[in-house]
Formats: C-alpha cells, sequence, structure tokens
C-alpha cells in the first residue's frame, strides 16, 4: 500500500473516556456562556465531532454558522476555513483552537501566485475551490466544492462563451476530473482553453491506483467511494473507461456525498477513499455499513491538531481569533455568492 512519508506525526494521544466527558462538559458550558456554535468538520477526531454543534464540508459549516445567532464561531477545522467563516460573519467573532492547523492544498497557492498567472493569461475567470486562503478568494471570479466544480465551469462557458479561457486551481487532480467529465479530452480547442494548477492535498495524493487494485482485491462486492481531491480519481474513471472496473462500483463524491450515499445503503461495504476521519460520521450515519480505508495512511495530521483541551482553551481565553480585513473578505465573498447563486 502507498505509504505518505510526509504525514509520520503521530495522531494526538488519546485521552480517556472520563477526560472526554469531562472536557466535553467545560467545552459546552464555556460555548453557552460566551453564545459560541462550534463547527466540526468531519476529518476531525471523534470526541471533537461529538462535542460540536455542527458538523460537515467547511462551506456548508461556514453557512450554517452565518444563520445562527451565536456571537462566537470556534472553527474545529483548519486556517482557511476560519477565514471563510469570517469572511460570511463579518460580525462574529471566529476562533480556531490552534492557528497551527494549515493546509497543504490551500498552501500550494498564493495570492501573488494567482495574480501573475491572471497576468499571463488576461481576460480568463477564475475558479478556485473553497479550500483557499481569503487572499486568493479575493483575486477570484467563481469560487467551487467537489461536488459543484463541473457545473460552475460548464456555468461559466454557458454564460460567458466558449472561448472563455478559465483558470482553475488550486487542485490539478479536481481539475482533471471537472475536465474529463466535460469532455475536455476529447476537444483539444476547448481543452487548451481550461487551465489547471499544479497543486494537490498531500493526503488526498498519497491514495493512489494501486490502493484501488488491492483494495477492490481484497473486498470485491464493495463499492468503492472515491473524493474527486485523491490522486486515484482520475486514474479510477481511465479503469472504469477501459473496462477494468465496473462503473456501477465506482462512486466520486464530496464528503456531504459520501454521507448521503452511505445513509442511503446503510447495510452496504464500502471502501472509502478520502481522509480517514471521514470514516467516523460515516459510520456514525450507518452503524450497520462496512467500511474500508482505502489506504490507512490517509491520516491529516493538521485536521488532527484540533483536540479538546486546545478547544476548551480557545473558549475558556477567546484567543487564536481569525479576522478577515473587511476589503479582503468583501472581494472574497463575491466568488462565493456566485457560485451559491448557480448551485
Amino acid at each position: 500500500m502507498h505509504q505518505l512519508p510526509t504525514l509520520q506525526a503521530p495522531p494526538p494521544e488519546a485521552l480517556e473516556p472520563r477526560d472526554v466527558e469531562r472536557l466535553s462538559e467545560e467545552v459546552r458550558a464555556l460555548a453557552a456562556e460566551q453564545n459560541a456554535v462550534i463547527l466540526a468538520h468531519n476529518y476531525q477526531v471523534p470526541e471533537i465531532q461529538d462535542v460540536a454543534d455542527l458538523t460537515g464540508d467547511s462551506l456548508q459549516l461556514s453557512r450554517e454558522a452565518a444563520a445562527t445567532e451565536a456571537d462566537v464561531i470556534a472553527f474545529c477545522g483548519v486556517h482557511f476555513m476560519a477565514e471563510t467563516a469570517s469572511v460570511l460573519s463579518p460580525e462574529k467573532t471566529v476562533l480556531i483552537p490552534d492557528p497551527d492547523a494549515g493546509c497543504s492544498l490551500s498552501d500550494s497557492i498564493t495570492a501573488d501566485q494567482l495574480r501573475a498567472w491572471k497576468a499571463e493569461h488576461p481576460g480568463a475567470l477564475v475558479v478556485m475551490y473553497v479550500n483557499t486562503s481569503a487572499d486568493v478568494k479575493a483575486e477570484t471570479d467563481y469560487c467551487c466544492t467537489s461536488s459543484n466544480a463541473v457545473g460552475v465551469v460548464d456555468h461559466i462557458w454557458r454564460e460567458h462563451g466558449p472561448d472563455t479561457e478559465i483558470l482553475f486551481g488550486p487542485d490539478m487532480w479536481l481539475g482533471s476530473f471537472a475536465a474529463r467529465e466535460l469532455g475536455l479530452t476529447e476537444d483539444p480547442e476547448r481543452y487548451a482553453r481550461f487551465h489547471v494548477w499544479d497543486g494537490e492535498c498531500h493526503v488526498h495524493a498519497g491514495i493512489r491506483p494501486d490502493d484501488i487494485e488491492t483494495m477492490r482485491a481484497e473486498h470485491p462486492d464493495a463499492e468503492f467511494l472515491i473524493h474527486p481531491e485523491c490522486g486515484c480519481s482520475t486514474q479510477a474513471m481511465e479503469y472504469v473507461a477501459a473496462g477494468d472496473l465496473d462503473a456501477e462500483g465506482v462512486q466520486m463524491l464530496s464528503t456531504s456525498g459520501m454521507l448521503r450515499h452511505v445513509s442511503e445503503h446503510p447495510d452496504g461495504e464500502f471502501i472509502v477513499a478520502t481522509e480517514t476521519g471521514m470514516l467516523y460520521p460515516l459510520q456514525q450515519a450507518a452503524p450497520q455499513a462496512r467500511l474500508i480505508e482505502a489506504n490507512r495512511m490517509a491520516f491529516c495530521k493538521y485536521m488532527k491538531m484540533i483536540t479538546l483541551p486546545k478547544l476548551r482553551d480557545s473558549l475558556r481565553e477567546m484567543r487564536f481569533e481569525v479576522k478577515v480585513p473587511c476589503e479582503v473578505a468583501e472581494r472574497a465573498r463575491l466568488p462565493i455568492e456566485r457560485m451559491v447563486s448557480i448551485s
């Protein structure tokens, strides 16, 4: 099985059940005292997901939090997610329990790099995955998620004309997935107008085609649920096209799509190709489902940096606030709103 050498940092030390219970009570009391809503991404450790008011994908969480009456948002995720919450809730105080919780995908492109790329392609429209910094979003025309990337690109060509150049980033695997779904690989002229940034999530990139072959051989009756960011996603589509994989057994799904699919098939068997933390909410949604990690090493050390003691301390001391400057937030909000309007 493909190893992920950049992920050798150990997981956080497991807490004793009595400590989890005690800390969870402290966190809930502090959240009530501060009028805070606690958000937890699907990849967070189980005890963080259990104590959260809302769990899910990053953009979904930020949008749901914006609709609450809370004064404070405690975002248990990575830094760009807290920034997005600040962009969508400028009047709220946004906290991140560990400010060092970063993201290799978000860090794969900076605002300066995007400005330079735009200068090379004047007139091009920019589509950026939501897993980017607020500064990058401020230079973007449309945001997208893994579940609507194809629709956003298709919308641009329908609304702005088929000759429109598109700069897509930062995830090259999601870009490849979108290109294939839109038939660009069979249309060289249009493909030449679709430029993809060479970035990736180091966790998803480590899930490779040999993982598909190994796990499918071991579990021939299981469905294969693949996040479009995974390094195996475009290869999986090629295998399907060649007839080497049964198309009925392969699903390209966002994390929310995985939750929905497993919930609708609660007695199924599934090989899950995404960060290993996703298996916890999937198992919660479908306790009888048989879930198998596509690669047990697909572990994001940044997502696991948030712990109950850090969340408690952040709420107690109101520390590690994430605040996007107003001018940047206004510009970053626009591509999100454009995406939402066409979704």
